[in-house]
């Protein structure tokens, strides 16, 4: 199946790579064309001249964008080009309204939309394991099975279109609840002076094991915090939970308060930085503790 990547950043460079290995990818095209250019210098692919050109060469049309506007945008940009049952897949994360707004355009031109968010990060997307959770039709979901398979670890079909982007809204609300606990609890152990590796090893292999507290918990311990999740991507995600709660009347208190932790990190220069960074926040806490006096 002939496959275009719209989106060549952190995480869909390397579902290009992934295509291009398993003999999928076809052409890819970024607003940027310097990264373009360098990835399909080092695949061999060709760059498309722009998202219509791409979308007639290609049965299926990856998205990997970083917000509402940008998924409307490349939708609008596709349609002149795209062929009856063209299948487009985006694996961005953005409202739910948004998907079902780009499903009812792609259905006048005679295409077909998924909303295809992912999770597992960077990691994920390089080695091919990402979670994928799918909003759309089963049976055109099973037509690309094997192109999604590529891309993913696990494919789940959660609904009709909108269905995938709520359920990583769900996924992003239980990732900052983590984010919270891990970073608070390791700031409390370094406050506690308990050896950080060794507090690692011993919750990680009993009830408190989770999959950040492995794979971040050395890394924070070490104070690196290169990206594998951006603070400023998991702050633009919780906004659009926030949203989605509100239409329940909820406020949702975990995401409202990572979403200030987000802005301070932000503020401080930070943004760019993995979503573990809050464990700078965390050790403020304890900084700002010992510089206050004791009790007699």
């Amino acid at each position: 199946m002939k496959t275009g990547v719209i989106g060549l950043g952190a995480m869909g460079a390397h579902m290009a790579r992934n295509l291009h290995s398993a003999g999928y990818l076809e052409t890819v095209w970024n607003r940027t064309t310097e990264k373009s250019g360098q990835l399909a210098d080092e695949l061999g692919v060709a760059v498309a001249a722009n998202p219509r050109a791409l979308a007639g060469r290609c049965e299926l049309v990856l998205l990997s964008v970083s917000a509402d506007a940008d998924v409307l945008e490349m939708v609008q940009s596709l349609l002149p080009g795209l062929h009856a049952g063209t299948v487009v897949l985006d694996t961005s994360t953005v409202s739910r309204e948004t998907a079902v707004q780009a499903a009812v355009l792609l259905q006048q031109a005679g295409a077909v939309f998924l909303d295809a968010p992912v999770s597992g990060g960077m990691e994920g997307a390089r080695k091919g394991t990402l979670a994928m959770m799918i909003g759309g039709d089963a049976a055109i979901i099973a037509s690309i099975a094997p192109v999604l398979n590529v891309v993913a670890g696990r494919v789940e079909h959660m609904g009709p279109v909108g269905a995938g982007q709520s359920t990583k809204a769900v996924n992003q609300v239980m990732a900052a609840g983590i984010n919270q606990a891990v970073t608070e609890a390791l700031a409390f152990a370094q406050a506690l002076d308990l050896p950080l590796d060794k507090v690692i090893d011993i919750t990680g292999s009993g009830a408190a094991g989770n999959w950040f507290l492995s794979h971040r918990g050395p890394t924070m311990m070490r104070g690196q915090f290169d990206p594998g999740f951006r603070v400023a991507l998991h702050h633009k995600d919780l906004a659009i939970c926030r949203q989605m709660a509100a239409q329940f009347d909820v406020a949702l208190p975990m995401v409202e308060m990572t979403l200030i932790h987000y802005r301070r990190l932000m503020e401080a220069g930070y943004g760019d930085e993995d979503i573990s960074a809050l464990f700078r926040e965390k050790q403020g806490l304890f900084d700002k503790a010992s510089d206050r006096p004791r009790r007699p």
